[in-house]
């Protein structure tokens, strides 16, 4: 029986992962805003709130994320970029999930096997990328891949058995993805958390750093 941490417990894909390693029996803590008051723009907010928590957690899974911020939509183009959508979506898409880790290590086990994940997304990709615009969304599921990227050369050091990894979870149908789940295949929440569960259950310290999609493929950077 594993012991699990889930940041953004109470969204579609957070709570989906949850119940579904309640249902198999592991334990289950997890963190939101709604819920708790955890905001991942917050380091402070971040800081208190795992400080609070006892580990070591077998699993640490952080699926918070947005694509729109204060109504600001996906750019098409150039003209429709700001400033101001930049700065939140690397503040909740980026900055947020390495701020997790960096305040989580002391909750992961350095004698045992564990994993880190992050919830990532293939139009982070920069070699994916063929469409263009999305600008302030890529940029920063890019940003989050390179500092996950990094951070898990680092903690290879004194956590040997860690995987610290980027996942994505395809297009799943939640309040996040409303209004563009027509252009891609669709799964429900409980779909999408099973197969990632069981990438993250056939990870070990050799796939550190990866970007990996649902099935376990790796996504070009």
């Amino acid at each position: 029986m594993a012991n699990a941490l889930i940041i953004g417990a109470s969204g579609g894909i957070g709570g989906a992962v949850a119940a579904h390693l309640r249902a198999r029996g592991d334990t289950v803590t997890g963190l939101s805003r709604s819920v708790d008051g955890l905001d991942i723009t917050d380091e402070d907010s971040i800081q208190r709130h795992l400080a609070a928590l006892d580990g070591p957690f077998d699993l640490i899974f952080v699926a918070t994320g947005a694509l729109r911020i204060d109504d600001a939509q996906p750019e098409k183009t150039l003209s429709s970029l700001s400033a101001k959508a930049l700065s939140d979506q690397f503040a909740v898409n980026a900055i947020g999930p390495a701020l997790v880790l960096k305040h989580a290590r002391p909750l992961l086990p350095r004698d045992r096997p564990a994993v880190f994940a992050v919830l990532s997304a293939r139009v982070g990709s920069i070699g994916d990328n063929r469409l263009g615009g999305w600008y302030s969304y890529r940029a920063a599921k890019a940003a989050v891949n390179q500092l996950i990227h990094g951070a898990a050369i680092e903690m290879a050091r004194k956590y040997k058995h860690l995987a610290c990894v980027c996942l994505h979870p395809g297009t799943v149908r939640t309040d996040f993805t409303e209004g563009y789940q027509d252009r891609h295949p669709t799964v429900s929440a409980p779909q999408a958390a099973a197969r990632m569960v069981a990438v993250l259950d056939g990870l070990d310290a050799k796939d550190t750093g990866r970007f990996l999609d649902y099935s376990g493929k790796d996504i070009p950077w």
